[in-house]
């Protein structure tokens, strides 16, 4: 295969064809996504949330869930005990954080992984574009995804938690309240990471990355590039934003983490 004419894998864990939820067409007329079993696995946590009168309430019911079950907790106070070696064991706070620093790390390939392994969608660009399964530009994102100081810690249930966490203070709260978010992201050429697929003035269609990060102020995003993108985000793609939790590294830059795919894209300069 010379280039990802394909979306992603044919098999995914929501329930809806991976080359459906990376169309257009259903950004446009987009369905409720669930990870198989997460929230039934969980049922307590969101029996919990259910009682919560706001989402303020709701943010600090799951960190402090997430804070116990996966031992943030323990290492939390571990980290100055000189006299036990700490183990590292990832989080997915951490890998926000990370995320925001460089989403071309190793981090940032284990939360492209999540997204391939749950919704199916193939990366596209890690440190450089990623044209095939047969070139050298697949192998970096492979070895570091599979990292397994990266990889701890059952980190893809942390992230399935993350993810339907977020799909239900959007149904609950009706929060943010629209069945789109109008979201903008700077960048420098139109080229360097998402080929454009077809034009259709005045919208072009994009290929995002598999995970993506967005803002809800253009102001923010013109610092970014000199291109700024438009897009309307349908809720049921949202992993995250600045508002679901009360503690997290992103609150500066309103930031929106996305499941990519391709886009019909405003294009400002």
């Amino acid at each position: 295969m010379s280039d990802f004419t394909l979306h992603g894998h044919s098999t995914n864990l929501i329930g809806l064809a991976t080359s459906c939820i990376a169309n257009p067409f259903f950004n446009e007329n987009p369905k409720p996504l669930h990870i198989a079993g997460t929230r039934e696995s969980a049922s307590g946590l969101f029996e919990q949330l259910a009682r919560q009168p706001t989402r303020e309430d709701c943010g600090r019911v799951f960190q402090d869930y997430m804070c116990v079950v996966f031992g943030f907790e323990t290492e939390q106070r571990l980290r100055n005990d000189h006299s036990r070696r700490r183990r590292y064991r990832n989080s997915y706070l951490s890998l926000i954080q990370d995320w925001g620093i460089d989403s071309n790390n190793a981090q940032g390939a284990v939360f492209k992984g999540w997204v391939e392994s749950r919704f199916g969608l193939f990366p596209t660009y890690h440190k450089q574009r990623i044209a095939s399964f047969m070139s050298k530009d697949w192998i970096p994102y492979i070895e570091e995804k599979m990292n397994s100081r990266y990889h701890n810690n059952c980190i893809y249930m942390q992230l399935d938690l993350l993810y339907e966490y977020c799909q239900w203070i959007i149904e609950h709260f009706q929060f943010p309240a629209a069945r789109h978010k109008t979201l903008y992201r700077g960048v420098n050429s139109l080229d360097d990471h998402w080929p454009a697929i077809g034009i259709k003035e005045p919208l072009k269609i994009l290929r995002f990355n598999s995970l993506v990060s967005f803002t809800d102020r253009r102001s923010i995003a013109s610092e970014f590039g000199a291109y700024i993108l438009e897009v309307e985000v349908p809720m049921a793609k949202l992993v995250f934003f600045n508002e679901l939790l009360p503690h997290h590294a992103l609150h500066g830059e309103a930031e929106y983490l996305v499941i990519g795919g391709d886009y019909r894209v405003k294009v400002h300069r």
